[in-house]
C-alpha cells in the first residue's frame, strides 16, 4: 500500500513532534529534514492542529508539539485525516473485474487492504517511538556502529556471510 504524500508528511510530522517531547519542532526543520516545501507541509500541519494531534505555538521559538495521547493515538487515526482507506472492493470497479480471474485478483488484493486496514489501527505512535528509538544510528566515529538495527532483528542472531568469531 503506497500512502499519499500528505498521509507521509502527516505520520513524519506527528511522529517527529512526539518524539520531542516538550520541545516545539518548527516546521522549516521537519521540511528540511525530509526535503519537502515548507509551505505543503505547513497545510499538513494545520491540519493535524485542527484535528488536535499537535498544537501550533506562536512566537520566538515556536512550532508545533505533539499534543494526542501517544498510547492511543494510530496510524489509522492519522492517515483517515488525509486519506480514505476502504478495502478495494469498495471502491470503483476496473475492466475486467467480473471474470473469474479479475474477482480472484479483487479478492486478494482487498485481503492485502483489510490487513494493511487492520495494522494500521493497531500501531499507536508509542509504539512507532519504540521502534525509532531501537534504530541504530551509525556514527562517523565508530564502524561498528554502522549496522542499522530493524524491527524485529536481533544484534546478536550472526548474518549470512558473518563468521560468528568476528572474523
Amino acid at each position: 500500500m503506497k500512502l499519499q504524500k500528505n498521509s507521509r508528511l502527516a505520520l513524519l510530522s506527528v511522529l517527529e513532534c512526539a518524539a520531542a517531547g516538550e520541545r516545539q519542532v518548527a516546521a522549516f526543520e521537519i521540511a528540511d529534514k525530509y526535503g519537502v516545501s515548507a509551505h505543503h507541509l505547513a497545510k499538513v500541519l494545520a491540519d493535524l492542529a485542527r484535528a488536535g494531534i499537535v498544537e501550533s505555538v506562536r512566537g520566538a521559538g515556536g512550532g508545533y508539539r505533539f499534543a494526542a495521547n501517544a498510547r492511543r493515538l494510530t496510524l489509522h487515526d492519522v492517515i483517515g485525516r488525509f486519506e480514505e482507506l476502504t478495502p478495494a472492493d469498495a471502491r470503483r470497479r476496473e475492466r475486467g473485474d467480473t471474470t473469474p480471474a479479475g474477482r480472484a485478483l479483487a479478492a486478494v488484493l482487498s485481503e492485502i487492504d483489510q490487513i494493511a486496514i487492520a495494522t494500521f489501527r493497531s500501531i499507536t505512535i508509542a509504539t512507532m517511538l519504540a521502534i525509532m528509538a531501537r534504530q541504530v544510528v551509525p556514527r562517523a566515529s565508530d564502524p561498528a556502529s554502522s549496522r542499522r538495527v530493524g524491527v524485529g532483528s536481533d544484534p546478536a542472531t550472526p548474518r549470512r556471510g558473518r563468521r560468528q568469531d568476528g572474523a
